[in-house]
């Protein structure tokens, strides 16, 4: 167990360089607040706890130090959850000071073991707590006699303000006059609080509070960056524990509202408006920072001209990712343009370089060919030796080579290379787009063994980024991706339990109004809309045809032709998707042009076409082939040998059902192995020389076979509640036994297909006539 000097509050240098840039972001003056902080820090000294309680004492420090000022409800509360008996003891000693007289504060000031007069305390000099306990001493040293006692009346207003009961709700004040108690001045003059306004403007609104609260008085400069800092940093790790849209913008009009040219409030306004997807006030909000940005001469150029250019081409970048995302391709397009002939004319490479990743994204977002593009911007960025840009573009490689129809094992084997150089530089954050891209590719291939896999390996990886203010970082865009495979894999299988929990687990980590909540949404919609077909229930399915579409038009089109389909509206479900293949052709999305052209075959074959279903089949199984989808070229299969079923070659269709068996009982869906093993069965019936109504000319070796084989079927089918496919399974058995001379085992099937022929209240499609 690691030692307990290795915490916050005894280890100088535990803050990886913030502590030295933040430590005095304090106020400048002493309130009521801050000596309940010291007493938190002189009863942590003087007591003695257990170690897990002092390291989430020393885990709380800092933010008390660094952030607002909160009340004394607000403060104990804090404190007790970390530790009772200490909290304890804290509002004992500051019951002391209020309720007794101003030698009780005095007293409690000289008898702080401070770090340069005792030598065996543990606040270290050069430490958080030794640099905070000095600079409440050196201030409380400076007060005149009017001051400490003014300090004095503070601090009983600020003790029993907690056990008064507020009127009208109004929260009252936690300091009477702050003007009064200025660090940098033995009295209070009208120059002093002049410079003190310069220097420190106050900012409004408190930080470690609940939403509901109303504003507990100014924010210092120190403690507004502080603020803007940990709201940043939770809305790109775990949004979840960000402030809510609505109370960040109320927050950062406050802020801007004392000081407008604040630059960081402009920018986290921009994130924010980002997450409700509001297109005027993030471009509005951008543009400010830039501006202010400029203004404020905070570039990190010496250079006033090198500096404004900089900000410049950087404003004209991002707002060119700002039109990317929101789908302006044109406004991205010109900004864009305008960020590179900046970037050339400040001969900056790495902003070109960036520039050149942004090309290529955005030409891939206009579905466009961007290979030499992305080849290029991989050589460039491996030049300037930018392992982030150059991983990027090579995963970026790979999702197009997987699109055009690379094989696996060379899409596998650039995603190795980055692999080593994401542990190599620590790239927590494309290690993890990097697995969900890898599930992703072993799923789309047909391997569903491999993508669990690797989605499991996402989701039990420590994550490489640093952990502060308790945030685990598990609310990125692999995190959703590889979550919903995770849900659509098990509603495969049927196991509609476990994908609730899962879908549930995103609503929770993902919320509605998050940038990656669209991806559970369409996954659970396309779940509940395959669940609905597969139980027959199309009047269920058919109203999420227009949830789907608004997510995903392209989804939503090939759902509404399946909807047609199953409704006996043929025309309808032929027109649409005879647009929606010359669309997926055209934007070369080959899986969803396989698919439509399986659901064409399907209606050639209701029209009892099948003779010209096979070259619409033979021609998506070359493609399927061809792109290595393993998954659609098994699907393709079984439509090949139901065709050739039904045009009376029933010998070749068995042959041809056995190459597609052993994958799709590996990796298919329930649904599919059932429909397998329902066609194996009719095709051994079929070859056994089985008709209706005759009996003693079948091979009863084959029809004892296809028993077997219907009953496999059967657990299958109900797995899924399909009852449907139940039906047509009993009738095929109750004739296969009556042929067999079983006559109970027939009257059986007859009966469980009397009951859910009765329930379903529908006509039964003819079994001939569908796979």
């Amino acid at each position: 167990m690691a030692s307990v000097h290795e915490s916050l509050y005894f280890n100088p240098m535990m803050t990886n360089g913030v502590v030295h840039a933040n430590v005095f972001g304090i106020k400048d003056w002493v309130t009521p607040y801050k000596i309940s902080v010291l007493a938190l820090l002189y009863e942590m000294t003087a007591s003695k706890i257990t170690l897990p309680e002092r390291r989430r004492l020393n885990k709380l420090i800092l933010p008390l130090q660094q952030g607002p000022d909160l009340t004394l409800g607000q403060f104990l509360k804090t404190v007790e959850e970390c530790c009772p008996q200490t909290a304890y003891a804290v509002k004992l000693r500051l019951h002391e000071m209020a309720d007794g007289e101003l030698k009780d504060m005095e007293y409690f000031f000289s008898t702080l073991p401070t770090p340069f007069t005792a030598f065996d305390t543990e606040a270290y000099k050069t430490s958080v707590v030794g640099l905070f306990m000095r600079h409440m001493l050196l201030a409380y040293n400076k007060l005149s006699f009017s001051q400490v006692y003014k300090l004095y009346k503070s601090l009983q207003h600020y003790y029993h303000s907690h056990y008064a009961k507020p009127m009208d709700g109004q929260v009252p004040a936690l300091v009477a006059d702050d003007s009064e108690m200025d660090l940098t001045s033995i009295e209070d003059t009208v120059g002093d609080r002049v410079d003190k306004e310069e220097l420190d403007t106050p900012l409004h609104e408190s930080e470690l509070r609940s939403d509901n609260t109303p504003s507990r008085g100014p924010l210092s400069q120190k403690q507004a960056e502080y603020f803007l800092a940990r709201q940043a940093y939770l809305l790109k790790n775990d949004e979840n524990k960000a402030l809510k849209p609505a109370a960040l913008q109320e927050e950062l009009n406050n802020m801007l509202k004392f000081n407008p040219d604040f630059a960081e409030a402009h920018y986290l306004n921009y994130l924010n408006s980002m997450r409700v997807q509001d297109i005027f006030l993030s471009a509005h909000s951008l543009l400010h920072y830039f501006d202010r940005l400029i203004l404020s001469g905070n570039d990190g150029k010496s250079n006033g001209d090198e500096g404004y250019g900089r900000s410049l081409r950087y404003a004209a970048l991002n707002l060119a990712s700002l039109h990317c995302r929101f789908g302006h391709y044109q406004q991205a397009d010109l900004a864009l343009q305008e960020a590179i002939r900046i970037a050339q004319e400040s001969n900056d490479h790495v902003c070109l370089q960036h520039c050149l990743s942004w090309l290529y994204t955005l030409e891939q977002m206009k579905g466009s060919d961007s290979t030499v593009l992305t080849e290029d911007s991989v050589k460039m960025a491996a030049h300037f030796c930018l392992p982030y840009l150059a991983s990027l573009g090579i995963q970026s490689l790979v999702q197009q080579g997987a699109t055009q129809g690379k094989t696996a094992h060379k899409l596998m084997d650039a995603l190795k290379d980055t692999d080593i150089l994401h542990w190599k530089h620590s790239l927590s954050e494309l290690i993890e787009i990097s697995l969900a891209q890898t599930t992703s590719i072993w799923r789309m291939y047909g391997k569903s063994t491999m993508s669990l896999q690797q989605a499991q390996l996402l989701l039990n990886m420590s994550s490489l980024e640093p952990v502060n203010f308790g945030v685990q970082q598990n609310n990125t865009e692999g995190f959703a991706v590889v979550l919903c495979h995770l849900a659509e894999l098990h509603a495969e299988q049927g196991l509609y339990g476990v994908v609730s929990e899962i879908i549930q687990h995103l609503k929770e980590q993902f919320p509605p109004h998050t940038q990656h909540a669209k991806l559970w949404m369409l996954c659970d919609l396309k779940i509940q809309f395959e669940r609905h077909m597969n139980e027959g229930k199309y009047h269920l399915a058919e109203p999420l045809v227009t949830a789907i579409a608004a997510l995903n038009q392209t989804e939503g089109l090939y759902r509404k032709a399946q909807v047609l389909k199953a409704l006996n509206r043929s025309t309808e479900a032929y027109h649409i998707l005879q647009q929606l293949q010359a669309h997926c052709e055209k934007t070369k999305c080959t899986e969803m042009v396989i698919r439509v052209m399986l659901s064409t075959a399907e209606l050639h074959w209701e029209s009892s076409g099948f003779s010209t279903a096979l070259p619409v089949l033979l021609q998506a199984l070359a493609l399927a082939r061809q792109h290595h989808l393993q998954s659609l070229a098994s699907e393709t299969i079984l439509h090949l040998a139901f065709t050739q079923l039904m045009l009376g070659v029933p010998e070749q269709a068995l042959n041809v059902l056995h190459e597609a068996i052993e994958p799709i009982l590996a990796h298919r869906a329930v649904m599919d192995k059932g429909r397998a093993m329902l066609l194996a069965a009719r095709c051994q019936m079929a070859v056994a020389g089985f008709k209706p109504n005759r009996q003693g000319q079948a091979d009863l070796r084959l029809a004892a076979s296809a028993l077997d084989t219907l009953n496999e079927a059967v657990a299958y089918f109900s797995q899924l509640n399909c009852k449907e496919r139940l039906r047509d399974v009993h009738y095929l058995q109750a004739q296969l036994h009556r042929s067999l001379g079983q006559i109970l085992e027939s009257n059986k099937s007859a009966m469980l297909f009397r009951l859910l022929d009765q329930e379903l209240q529908s006509p039964a499609p003819p079994v001939s006539m569908r796979l």
